[in-house]
């Protein structure tokens, strides 16, 4: 794994916004081409790759488990009364589209688990499409060696998924918030890949989905949701008014209702307690379990439930790492222990390693000038070169 100094496109801003990618430099440089990280075949084939796939297995047999103990889903903060709604989300095998793996990798020794983003996952636009224009264009440019490749099957597997999940086709709404731009360009996107794959689509705001007199959700139109993509986390969906509907409604949701369980980073100390010495976990426990005195001073003391790096402590001597206040922390929180990311010339990266279905299907490295991947990290590409 090495980190590379490259010309950036001259054009690239223009691309990014002729596909939608406007977001790219929103509120500071978030697409960043000036570098680009270096894997050997060896590290995704071999190391990335299987860590990914072995862990996915370990996060879907932890499902089977939780969705049967009470005991477990109260640990999880998961509301009782969607206990049902869950496990028989999971009995049914609802098919799952996609998730993220988030690494701590420096190409020497085993990936780690930091957490996994199982539900509503972003910067999968930038990955699965705009850092592999940049290979392309990069190539004919001369500015990479002929025979350069990347871990990136992301774009044609998410079509396929879908194609997977809906053999017949049918009809497909898209959900999300729509006042940050990433969030409503995301989901365009993957509205896009279900119309290549065959499906009819509408889009509707989460704000806008109602309820009609038989308890089924709706949108604008009328139009009952039947099938919906959605890029809004379970964990508020189970909190919101309408939840109580949520059971009876009939909608066929993506991400299923059974992600709730591993969205959410109480899998951590469940993952180490029942693969405790597994290369690719860090030791880890719930916050109120007297075991977590093992980890000593060094510890990353994270909410049950956060995003993009909010209120995730670090606690080390000596080491001062702002917190990212968002008001996390009311469901519980869990200790981590502490394995810093790689630091390549003031930059810390954390490898994404994308699930489809139940394959990888690609790489996306995000850096931060802090130890905690936060809303501020830039996206850089990354190639496939042996030194």
């Amino acid at each position: 794994m090495r980190r590379l100094t490259l010309p950036p496109r001259p054009d690239w801003r223009s691309k990014a916004d002729s596909l939608g990618f406007v977001w790219h430099s929103e509120a500071s440089t978030y697409w960043d081409e000036s570098a680009a990280y270096a894997f050997s075949l060896a590290e995704v084939d071999e190391t990335l790759e299987p860590a990914a796939e072995g862990l996915h297995q370990m996060c879907l047999a932890l499902v089977d488990e939780v969705v049967g103990d009470e005991t477990l889903l109260a640990r999880l903060a998961i509301p009782p009364a969607h206990w049902e709604l869950v496990a028989r989300s999971w009995r049914a095998r609802e098919p799952s589209l996609y998730g993220r793996f988030d690494f701590g990798y420096d190409g020497a020794s085993a990936p780690k688990l930091y957490e996994y983003n199982a539900d509503t996952p972003t910067s999968v636009f930038e990955a699965a499409v705009f850092q592999w224009l940049w290979l392309e264009d990069m190539l004919a440019a001369g500015k990479l060696p002929a025979g350069t490749d990347q871990f990136n099957t992301l774009f044609d597997d998410l079509r396929n998924r879908f194609a997977a999940i809906f053999p017949r086709g049918g009809f497909m709404h898209f959900a999300s918030e729509t006042e940050a731009i990433e969030d409503r360009q995301t989901v365009r996107f993957f509205e896009d890949l279900a119309v290549q794959a065959g499906l009819e689509t509408a889009f509707v705001a989460m704000r806008d989905i109602g309820l009609d007199a038989d308890g089924r959700f709706i949108d604008l139109d009328g139009l009952i949701l039947q099938a919906a993509f959605k890029l809004y986390p379970w964990e508020h969906m189970m909190r919101e008014p309408y939840a109580g509907q949520l059971s009876g409604a009939g909608v066929r949701w993506l991400e299923p209702a059974w992600k709730a369980v591993l969205s959410n980073k109480g899998i951590l100390p469940l993952l180490w307690a029942r693969h405790q010495g597994h290369p690719n976990l860090l030791p880890a426990y719930f916050d109120d379990d007297p075991a977590a005195a093992a980890l000593g001073e060094r510890f990353v003391r994270k909410p049950l439930f956060s995003r993009e790096g909010a209120n995730i402590e670090i606690h080390a001597p000596g080491l001062d790492e702002p917190v990212l206040e968002d008001g996390y922390g009311a469901e519980g929180w869990i200790r981590q222990a502490y394995s810093p990311p790689p630091e390549f010339d003031g930059r810390f990266p954390v490898v994404g390693a994308w699930i489809v279905g139940d394959r990888p299907a690609g790489l996306g490295v995000r850096e931060d000038s802090s130890r905690v991947t936060k809303n501020t990290a830039r996206f850089i590409p990354h190639i496939i070169a042996d030194a």
